[in-house]
């Protein structure tokens, strides 16, 4: 009987034991966010603030090296109709909505998608590949959404939540912030 009280513990503990190594190579390979640190606030297209980033415009055309930040906070705040302010670290929001943009190499991006587009498989209502890029899907549910995006110029994975549209309004918002990234 005392080993039918740890039985949910041990699952647990090899539930968590088959996402560690997924979660050990994303953590390795992606990096945490798109800033480049360097206090850059709402201060000028992309492409300038790619240049600040110490490589040229083209920087992120290599498959090694991860892109700067796609966005300014005045850019998503006209993509989502409202005002967002920047967080640093390529995220965006307003104290409720939030909009975030993660960025990696393709290399990157094409080591983890398979896991991302699975693990969305299981947490979101709506999953829909897209005709953009080398691959990329979007997944929507009624609070929050996420999107995938790997180019030439690397791996995009914007995150949507609590603006408030529901799914389809959800899908509109990742689906426009998608459609703005340079390609």
């Amino acid at each position: 009987m005392a080993s039918d009280a740890l039985t949910p513990a041990r699952t647990a503990r090899t539930h968590r034991a088959r996402l560690a190594l997924p979660l050990l190579l994303l953590a390795l390979l992606a990096p945490a966010g798109c800033d480049s640190g360097d206090g850059i606030v709402d201060g000028g297209s992309a492409d300038t603030a790619a240049g600040e980033d110490g490589g040229g415009v083209d920087a992120g055309a290599v498959d090694g090296v991860r892109p700067p930040c796609p966005f300014t906070a005045a850019q998503v705040s006209e993509l989502v109709d409202r005002k967002l302010r920047d967080e640093g670290n390529c995220s965006f929001g307003d104290g409720i909505a939030q909009l975030a943009v993660t960025t990696a190499s393709a290399t990157a991006g094409k080591a983890t998608y398979d896991y991302q587009h699975d693990q969305a498989g299981q947490q979101y209502e709506k999953v829909v590949d897209l005709d953009r890029g080398e691959r990329g899907y979007l997944a929507v549910k009624d609070v929050r959404g996420e999107a995938v995006l790997i180019d030439g110029k690397g791996a995009y994975t914007v995150t949507i939540s609590s603006f408030g549209g529901g799914t389809a309004g959800n899908e509109q918002i990742l689906r426009r912030t998608l459609d703005a990234i340079p390609a």
